[in-house]
């Protein structure tokens, strides 16, 4: 009765023991993990090397904007960390000066 292996929900095991107990995840297969893999997106922004995103650019803001008026997250988008945050910064003040809507319907 050695550290028998217990099968929990979600894909994780745990050995029984007492207070050291440990977790462990179970390994998925290489075609599972290889399969749904797509390329890595390139920030648009720098490669088309914009320093400052412009508010009133609301063409390049649109395409960074959900049909329901929220802003895309850089998975989706592809950009890089300091041009999200540029890009959050301008979608919010273009909303507030009405060039981009808050929602849309």
């Amino acid at each position: 009765m050695k550290n028998r292996v217990e099968r929990r929900e979600y894909g994780v095991e745990r050995e029984r023991g007492g207070f050291g107990a440990k977790m462990r995840r179970r390994k998925e297969k290489k075609d599972d993990v290889l399969s749904g893999r797509m390329r890595k997106k390139t920030c648009r922004l720098c490669e088309e090397k914009i320093v400052n995103l412009d508010y009133k650019d609301f063409r390049r803001l649109e395409r960074l904007v959900s049909e329901r008026g929220k802003i895309h997250s850089r998975r989706v988008t592809g950009a890089c960390a300091k041009h999200q945050r540029k890009v959050e910064a301008a979608v919010k003040k273009a909303r507030y000066l009405a060039l981009l809507p808050f929602l849309k319907q």
